[in-house]
C-alpha cells in the first residue's frame, strides 16, 4: 500500500512537471525571431486568437485552457501583440491578457502627396487607405487642425515614429503636429525663420523645394539662398519640381516649353511667390539648409557640366546662360553617345 502510494505521488509530480514545462517551457513553433498577432475591432476576439496561434505555438489546446483561466477573452483588446521565438504559454498570455501591445514603427522619409501618405498608414495600421485618402484631401476634415490639403505635409518632419496599431489617422496627425511644433521649437529655427521674414511653413515651403532640387547637402544652402533672393526681388521662383508637382508627374528628366504652360497654383513660371503648399517632405538638414542658408547675391543655379550632382551659381543671366549652355552641350553629347551604344 505504502509503494502504491509513492507511485501515485511519483506520477503526479511527473504530471505536474510535464504541464509545468509545457506551460512555462518554450513554445513557439516558429524559426523567425518573433511573430506577430492582429486583434481587430468588430471580430470575435478568441476566435482570431485561436486562429492565428496554430503554426504559431505548439500545444494550443493547453493554450486555450490557459487563456480561458487566465480571462483572456474578456480582457484583451484589439491591438498587435509580439511573439517573440522560444516564449512561453503562460508569457503569452500574460501578455494578451495584459494588452501589452507591440508599437508599430513608422519611419517617414520623403513622401510627394497625399495619397503616399495614405498608403502608408494603411501598410503599417489598421487603416482603411481609402478613407485615410478621404480625409486628407478633405479640406472640410482637416478644418481642426489649421491645415487644409496644400499645408498637411507643413505638419509632417520626416522621422521616425512610434504608434499603437490600433490609432486612427486623426490622432497620427495630432501627434505628428505636436512633433512638428517641438522641432521648431529647437535649435531657435523659429527665430531664424522670422530673421528672414519667413513663417514656418514657408521655410518647409522652400525647403520642399530643395529636397527635389538636389542630394548635395553642400549646395542645399546656396539654392535655399536663390529662392529666398528671387522672393525678396518678387522674381518668380521658376522651380522645376514645383512643375512636376502641378503635373503630378515625377519621373520627368527635363522640364520643357510645354511643361511650363500647366496652368496650376503650383506653377512657379507663371505665379510669383511660393506655390501654396510644400511639393514634398522635405528631411530635418534640409529645413535646416535653408535656415541656415548663407547670404548670397545668387538668383540662378544650373547643374554642372561633369553631371556630379553639384550646380553652378549666378548673381546675372549672362553668366548663368554660359552655365546652361555647357551643360545643355554636355547633356546632348551624352544621350547621343547612348543611343549609338
Amino acid at each position: 500500500m505504502k509503494k502504491r502510494f509513492i507511485y501515485i505521488i511519483a506520477a503526479l509530480v511527473l504530471v505536474a512537471c510535464i504541464l509545468a514545462w509545457l506551460v512555462f517551457g518554450s513554445a513557439t513553433a516558429f524559426e523567425t525571431k518573433s511573430k506577430y498577432i492582429f486583434i481587430r475591432a468588430g471580430k470575435d476576439v478568441k476566435e482570431q486568437v485561436q486562429e492565428q496561434m496554430t503554426g504559431t505555438i505548439h500545444y494550443t489546446g493547453i493554450f486555450n485552457f490557459v487563456a480561458g483561466q487566465g480571462d483572456v477573452w474578456q480582457r484583451l483588446k484589439p491591438g498587435r501583440f509580439e511573439i517573440k521565438k522560444g516564449e512561453s504559454i503562460f508569457n503569452i498570455v500574460r501578455m494578451l491578457r495584459n494588452n501589452t501591445q507591440s508599437p508599430v514603427r513608422l519611419v517617414i522619409n520623403k513622401l510627394r502627396i497625399k495619397e503616399d501618405l495614405a498608403r502608408q498608414l494603411s501598410k503599417n495600421f489598421d487603416i482603411d487607405s481609402a478613407a485615410a485618402a478621404q480625409f486628407f484631401t478633405s479640406n472640410d476634415s482637416l478644418k481642426e487642425f489649421g491645415v487644409d490639403t496644400n499645408t498637411l505635409f507643413t505638419t509632417i518632419i520626416p522621422d521616425t515614429y512610434f504608434f499603437n496599431w490600433t490609432i486612427s489617422f486623426q490622432n497620427i496627425v495630432k501627434r505628428l503636429q505636436a512633433e512638428s511644433k517641438n522641432f521648431w521649437n529647437k535649435n531657435n529655427r523659429l527665430q531664424k525663420a522670422a530673421d528672414e521674414g519667413l513663417t514656418p511653413e514657408q521655410v518647409y515651403t522652400i525647403a520642399s523645394i530643395v529636397e527635389e532640387e538636389t542630394n548635395k547637402n553642400d549646395d542645399k544652402g546656396n539654392i535655399a539662398s536663390v529662392y529666398i533672393n528671387r522672393i525678396n526681388k518678387g522674381m518668380p521662383l521658376a522651380a522645376d519640381p514645383t512643375i512636376k508637382y502641378a503635373l503630378r508627374d515625377f519621373g520627368i528628366k527635363r522640364i520643357l516649353f510645354g511643361h511650363l504652360k500647366v496652368e496650376s497654383p503650383y506653377n512657379t513660371y507663371l505665379n510669383k511667390g511660393l506655390p501654396p503648399g510644400p511639393v514634398c517632405t522635405p528631411s530635418q538638414s534640409t529645413i535646416d539648409a535653408v535656415l541656415n542658408a548663407p547670404r548670397t547675391d545668387y538668383l540662378f543655379f544650373v547643374a554642372k557640366s561633369d553631371f556630379s550632382g553639384y550646380s553652378h551659381f549666378s548673381s546675372n543671366y549672362a553668366e548663368h546662360e554660359q552655365y546652361a549652355k555647357a551643360y545643355q552641350k554636355a547633356l546632348d553629347e551624352l544621350m547621343a553617345k547612348k543611343q549609338k551604344q
